[in-house]
């Protein structure tokens, strides 16, 4: 899998990593969003609220609700269906965190400068 990063060694106590179900799941995941968001890049991790494996979408959209859009029908058949404890978390990236909080800053300035 392209762009993906690995956040925990893969021999942990779970053992769920090595499972080819879940790596299907997440493969199939990724296909999902990198479809819709080819610049996408992913982080896997393993989880504990609730337990199991997450994939982070790093996505560079002004809204993820949009991004979850593309799976979630899916990822909860995943979930329900098959009993797979796969998460999908979609987050901005780091640049357009940067940006929401420089204009975020440059609004509250304004604010206070016409005070």
């Amino acid at each position: 899998m392209a762009n993906v990063e690995y956040l925990a060694d893969v021999t942990d106590e779970y053992q769920v990593w090595d499972s080819e179900r879940i790596q299907a799941a997440l493969a199939e995941m990724q296909e999902m969003i990198k479809a819709a968001y080819p610049t996408t890049t992913f982080q896997i991790y393993r989880g504990e609220d609730p337990n199991g494996v997450y994939l982070r979408a790093i996505v560079d959209v002004e809204d993820t609700d949009d991004v979850i859009d593309v799976f979630i029908d899916r990822l909860v058949d995943m979930q329900i269906e098959e009993r797979l404890p796969v998460y999908v978390v979609p987050v901005h990236t780091p640049e357009r965190v940067a940006r929401l909080v420089a204009e975020a800053e440059r609004r509250r300035e304004q604010v206070v400068a016409s005070k």
